[in-house]
Parts: structure tokens; sequence; C-alpha cells
């Protein structure tokens, strides 16, 4: 019925705690009958001891039901708690409209668990098949790599995703031989990496590392999923985890790990985890329309004026509907723009106040998609996977260095209002695509309401519908 990010209301970017005013729109649609809790909180704690957290271990005001009395949730809500990779693969399960299928969870750290394989189906439930514990983790590690790049871990993983085009997988047999060896179906850590590999390989080029890194990460992925395919021989993958927001590997696993399904819920990170704590509580499929679940902005989008801002203008921005629950942009909450212009991908990046190297994202209608990109699977509707542009001199705003792009496809049915948009936009204009990018400013989240769309478009020089 409503899910939301914290972080949209704090407008503080990945906050981790919940808000007031979170918590009192979801109290408009009833109070909770029960809270369920995305990981077991004692059992984390012993974790906590284990890396010598010593702080995080013996602190009392994190625990669930003395936290939640602060965000004003009533006194005697019954609080019930699942496992993290529980959770997590409950909210692919239950989105997923798979009867039976293969689920891999792939995250930094859990309780304990790091990397996890399932089988599902109704008769036997969700059965464990594998598992690597902390400090194994391949998300601590791409994590860590993302530091040893430059950038802030736990956040901008996708930044160094983006990066590994520019580069060449040259440190590949490094990373195995110093860091990680693989093991059928996965994986273990030489060296716990919780904190970080520091100044690793210096003379290295940050670009090699990314490429290394992505590399790896893609082979191991590729290899737990064909394990799963022949062991648990379900035709249905399940991807979910952070580690599931990496569209390249994604696409990878789509094109050679031989399942012919395949399911990422849109929002897979811990995030998601509040709808798939709910689920692994009920044990059942939830009922899913798509992404669009949190604050509304009610307003009738003038799709005829959006469109005149794209001809005259090259950009526009969109704040209509209810927000994504997910951390991108999928038509609500974004800024669009016209991808022909050769200057146009630089000309939002200064905007967004990006690194110049970043890709964006190409949006057109479902039936128009195998036509121009040679995506993997049948659709993508939430921007999880890559494809090869057929043409990407015409495009060249929405295309990466390596003739990429991470493209979302969108059904009428789905979603009619940026389906007409498109139409209407290729009416005018005769190009069939649209940038896509999210409608926030560097370092903060999307916009959640009108007036935060308002100021945005104030202050950046933007129209915004």
């Amino acid at each position: 019925m409503f899910a939301a990010h914290a972080e949209r209301y704090s407008r503080i970017k990945n906050d981790a705690f919940l808000h007031p005013e979170l918590i009192r729109e979801a109290g408009s649609f009833g109070l909770p009958d029960e809270v369920v809790w995305y990981e077991r909180p004692i059992v984390k704690k012993i974790r906590h001891l284990r890396a010598g957290q010593w702080g995080h271990a013996l602190s009392t005001s994190d625990l669930p039901r003395r936290y939640l009395r602060t965000v004003g949730l009533p006194r005697r809500t019954p609080v019930s708690y699942v496992g993290h990779h529980e959770a997590h693969a409950w909210a692919g399960i239950a989105t997923s409209g798979f009867d039976s299928a293969a689920v891999i969870v792939a995250d930094a750290i859990g309780e304990f668990d790091c990397f996890t394989i399932f089988g599902y189906s109704p008769e036997s439930g969700l059965r464990l098949r594998y598992r690597r514990r902390y400090p194994h983790s391949l998300g601590l590690l791409y994590s860590a790599f993302t530091r040893r790049c430059g950038f802030k871990p736990n956040e901008d993983e996708y930044i160094l995703m983006g990066m590994a085009a520019y580069g060449q997988p040259r440190h590949v047999d490094d990373i195995l031989d110093t860091w990680m060896s693989l093991d059928t179906p996965g994986y273990r850590l030489t060296t716990n990496v919780h904190r970080g590999i520091g100044d690793w390989l210096p003379d290295a080029r940050p670009e090699d590392l990314a490429a290394s890194m992505q590399a790896v990460t893609e082979r191991v992925l590729v290899e737990a999923a064909s394990w799963a395919r022949k062991e648990i021989g379900a035709p249905h993958l399940i991807l979910m985890g952070g580690v599931a927001l990496n569209c390249v590997a994604n696409s990878v696993i789509a094109r050679e790990a031989g399942f012919p399904h395949l399911w990422i819920f849109p929002n897979p990170g811990d995030a998601g985890s509040s709808v798939g704590a709910a689920a692994a509580r009920l044990r059942r499929a939830l009922r899913w329309d798509g992404p669009y679940l949190g604050t509304p902005i009610q307003r009738d989008l003038d799709i005829p004026a959006v469109v005149t801002s794209l001809s005259t203008d090259g950009v526009a921005a969109v704040a209509n509907g209810a927000a994504e629950f997910g951390p991108r942009a999928l038509g609500n909450r974004s800024l669009l723009a016209d991808p022909r212009p050769v200057d146009m991908k630089d000309r939002v990046n200064r905007v967004k106040g990006r690194e110049k190297f970043r890709p964006f994202a190409p949006v057109i209608r479902e039936e128009l998609l195998h036509e121009y990109f040679d995506v993997p699977v049948p659709t993508t509707p939430y921007m999880q996977f890559t494809a090869r542009c057929r043409a990407p001199e015409a495009f060249p705003a929405v295309v990466h260095v390596d003739g990429s792009s991470r493209v979302q496809s969108v059904s009428r049915l789905e979603h009619p209002v940026l389906h007409e948009l498109l139409r209407q936009w290729e009416t005018e204009s005769g190009c069939p695509v649209l940038l896509n990018t999210s409608l926030n400013s560097r370092g903060e989240p999307l916009v959640n309401t009108w007036r935060e769309a308002e100021s945005f478009g104030h202050r950046e020089g933007v129209r915004v519908h």
C-alpha cells in the first residue's frame, strides 16, 4: 500500500533512521497490527562482538523495540523478526509472480550471512542451499575497492561500476591471488576487508582496478547462478541484496547463466527489505503493481507543456504521481532531456554536479525496446540491465563509453503517463528516446514534494512540470 525512503523526508542521503513524517504518512493507511524487523538484532550484536565493534555490540539504544518507541509507534505494537537474507529473498519472491525459483542474495553483510543461494517452492518453502558468512563478503570487497578508487564506500559503488568501462581488467589475477579464492558455487576471502584494502597496488590506474573488481564480481555471480540452475532446477532466478543493483553484472547473468526468466525487485538493497520482512512474516506473495508507492504529488501532468520544454530548452523536470520506491528515478521524480545533442550529457552533468564520466539512462516505450537496444531480457522497466545501443550515434547522451546503456522500458499498463509523454515526444521530435536521470542535486536524495521540485527548478534553472 505504501513504501518510502527515510532520506526523502530528512533530506539526508542514505539516512538509516526512520523519520517521524515517514511514520505519519504510513500511518495514514492505518495503524499497524504488527511491525516486522528486517534482521535479528541479537545475532547481529554477536557479529559486532566478533568484528571488534564493541560500541555497536554493547549499545541498547538501537534495539528495535526501544528504537521504534522513539519514532512514534504505539508502545504495545507487537514486533517480530526475520533473518536479513530471508527478508531480502522474500522481497524478491513475493513480488516476482514466480511459483518456484532459485534465489541469490549478495550484499555487504546482514547478521552473519553475506552471500546465500536458496531454492523456493510453495511445497518446500525457502530452503538454504549455499552460504558465505562474515567476513567472506563479496559486497564488502566491492566496497573496499570503491574506497580504494577514491569514492565513498556503501554509497558510491554505482560510480565504480560506471568507471569500470574506462579501464581494463588487468588485475583480476592480483585480486584472486591477494584477496579471494573461487570455489563452486561461490568464493571465500583470504583476508577480512571490512576496513578496506588501503592503498593496494598504489601504481594501478583506478579505472583498471574498477574494471578488474567488476570482472571478478561478474564471474562469481555467473558461476553461482549457473550452479543454481543445475542444482535447484527452477526455471526462474531472483537476484536480491545490494549487489543486485549492479546492472552490468545482471546483464551478464541474463546472457550467460541459462535462466529463461530473471526477476530483481526494483529496491533490492536494505531499504527494500522493509517489504521483504513483511513478506517473510506472511510467507506469501504480495500484491505488486509496481514501485510507485511513496509520497504522492497530486497534479495532472501537462504532457504537451513537457514536450514544449524539451523542444525549446532541451531539458524538463517531472514531479508527478507517487514517488518511486527504490534508488532510481523511473518517471515520477525525473529530470528528462533530449539525448541527441552531443553536449547534452555534459550539460546535464553540470546541472546535477556529477562526475563527467558517469553515464545517463535512456527511457523508451516498451514496444520499441528491442528495435533500439540489444537487451538480454524481454523488458527492463526498472533500469536493472545494460544493453548495447543499436544506434549509438543517434543518442550520444545516453550511451556509455563502452557502447552500453542502462535502459528503462515503459509499458502503457504500468506507467501510462510516461508512455504517452514518450509517444508525444516522438511525434514532435522524431526521437523515440529520452534521457532520464533522478531529480536531485549532487549529494541530495530525490525530491519528494512539489515544493522541493520547485526549489530544484529555481536553483538549477530548469522548468518543472
